[in-house]
């Protein structure tokens, strides 16, 4: 049976959870005009705050997961792992060829929610990996299309997620190692900032002001690697003069291992997610 295309000019975005996650895309996706607020929604039982926070953004918040997906042509999970097959349960009577699931949860691979949903003829997923960047419009995004969605689905869930950061496209089995890389790879950045502003501060500079270059620097050579065009080793070479301050930075780096650190933990951090899925 085809694929029922979902209406590009018309369709509503819902999420089955309310977190801080789906508050991020929401807010890109609204900001960014991919749609308009009126057109996304949530449930939200009790939490006040999180109520707010969704109204405050013109989401349409309902009164549960099965208005949700009711009122909605693309439902995202968002919601904790643990808890996304007892969802789906729940909501598999509401399924249709109709919908298009979408979920952002770690670990919850395609195999897991096609099985939610036996019986549901022509029932299309796709698995989307963000990162915490997404809260701030610069996410690292990747997205599996399962094999009942269409091009036409990745492109409409490209759009929608591209509002929020960077999206690219990957084979599911690479998600372990994709999850050590950017999905943990901000917690990396922030240990790396810190440092960078507590070597600051043990050289004599002001706290806030070695936090401030700290993050800037970082902020400013990642822009470099990804508008220069240029290999981030031969940036790396432009900078470093012969006999200068920056090669004796480097050099201390390199006698304690520095690339080989990062790279043991984005390792490390793929073979736990393996472990954990």
């Amino acid at each position: 049976m085809d694929a029922f295309p979902i209406p590009a000019e018309s369709f509503i975005l819902g999420f089955i959870g309310a977190g801080k996650m789906a508050e991020s895309i929401a807010k890109g996706v609204a900001k960014s005009g991919v749609l308009p607020p009126d057109r996304i929604c949530t449930a939200v039982h009790s939490n006040l705050k999180r109520r707010d926070a969704f109204e405050s953004i013109g989401v349409k918040v309902l009164s549960d997961n099965n208005a949700v997906v009711e009122y909605s042509d693309v439902v995202v999970f968002s919601v904790k792992p643990q808890v996304v097959k007892d969802v789906a349960m729940q909501i598999r009577p509401l399924l249709s060829r109709k919908k298009l699931l979408v979920s952002v949860a770690a670990g919850v691979k395609l195999k897991d929610l096609q099985v939610c949903s036996v019986g549901v003829v022509g029932c299309r997923f796709i698995r989307v990996m963000p990162n915490t960047p997404s809260a701030v419009g610069e996410a690292a995004t990747v997205m599996s299309l399962g094999g009942t969605a269409t091009e036409e689905d990745g492109e409409l869930i490209g759009k929608l997620f591209g509002s929020v950061g960077k999206i690219w496209r990957a084979d599911e089995k690479l998600f372990d190692a994709i999850t050590g890389l950017s999905g943990s790879g901000p917690a990396y950045i922030f240990l790396a900032i810190e440092a960078l502003a507590d070597g600051g501060v043990a050289a004599g500079l002001p706290r806030e002001l070695a936090l401030g270059l700290a993050s800037q620097t970082v902020l400013g050579a990642a822009s470099m690697v990804t508008k220069s065009g240029k290999h981030p080793g031969q940036l790396k070479d432009d900078v470093a003069s012969p006999g200068g301050t920056t090669i004796a930075g480097i050099h201390e780096l390199e006698k304690s291992g520095f690339r080989g650190i990062l790279m043991n933990a984005v390792v490390a951090a793929a073979k736990r997610s393996r472990e954990l899925s």
